[in-house]
């Protein structure tokens, strides 16, 4: 599936103006199916992603959402891609032990690039986030700010697709040296932690309790409860979190670090 679009443009500059194209990143809907045993298909939704790795996205959301804790939830998943090559649908199949309601996940509507909550009733973000069980918290505390500097220039080197368009968010894990695990990119930062949780649970890597989140942009309450779900200890975020992501991070044990670029960065919790 095609992840980058060639536009046409008009160029204006001080000394005029000339045709060209440009690279864009593909925004296209992801309809996300679940099927529970004997029952029929129940939607979650519809999502705005950059297309690839569609299956690792919804894995990371069922995660996320708490209806699947390893693969031996998951019987199935078949993706279904349009003729236009950039929609789709994914069809989760559970395994037989796991319930499901849709209605009680209180998602509905479509999910945009911007809003990983869309859909979801106000009353459920008050739900207890799990705490965090940090197997790198006293190692991490004695390590050099230099680390938390290093994280977001070896994150903005892995976006390949951010060098051609400048349009796509990113969020990656790190070890406690700061090499990188796994990477992701797509127009929703909600999407890329997705993908990277996604993939972390196909391999058997979850919780991530010896891995740190950086995430380039701000850190909003959706990217904290998706880590504290998966047991990050550490976020660190290029942008600024919000009031939401810096009291969930607090009630969950998380080390949550913004404003991380420029050889600075703060700490919130």
């Amino acid at each position: 599936m095609p992840r980058l679009f060639v536009s046409p443009l008009r160029r204006v500059t001080r000394e005029g103006t000339r045709n060209d194209q440009d690279l864009v990143a593909v925004e296209a809907p992801l309809t996300i199916e679940v099927t529970a045993h004997g029952a029929a298909p129940q939607s979650l939704g519809i999502f705005l992603r950059t297309p690839g790795d569609d299956e690792s996205l919804g894995l990371g959301l069922l995660y996320a959402e708490g209806v699947i804790r390893s693969m031996a939830d998951v019987a199935a998943t078949t993706l279904t891609v349009n003729d236009d090559e950039a929609s789709a649908t994914l069809r989760v199949a559970l395994a037989a032990h796991v319930a499901f309601d849709a209605a009680a996940l209180g998602r509905s509507g479509i999910a945009s690039t911007s809003c990983g909550l869309c859909g979801r009733l106000t009353e459920q973000l008050g739900n207890r986030l799990p705490a965090i069980e940090n197997e790198i918290g006293t190692r991490f505390q004695e390590t050099s700010p230099d680390l938390v500097f290093s994280l977001p220039g070896r994150l903005r080197e892995a976006q390949t697709l951010f060098e051609e368009t400048g349009g796509l968010h990113a969020a990656g894990f790190f070890d406690h040296t700061g090499a990188p695990a796994d990477i992701a990119e797509d127009v929703g930062r909600h999407n890329a932690v997705d993908k990277i949780v996604g993939r972390a649970l196909a391999r058997g890597h979850l919780p991530a309790r010896d891995r740190i989140l950086v995430v380039s942009g701000r850190v909003a309450f959706e990217i904290v409860q998706k880590a504290a779900m998966a047991g990050v200890p550490t976020i660190v975020a290029v942008g600024a979190p919000t009031s939401l992501a810096v009291q969930a991070a607090r009630d969950a044990g998380i080390r949550l670090i913004g404003f991380a670029r420029d050889e600075r960065f703060n700490i919130y919790s």
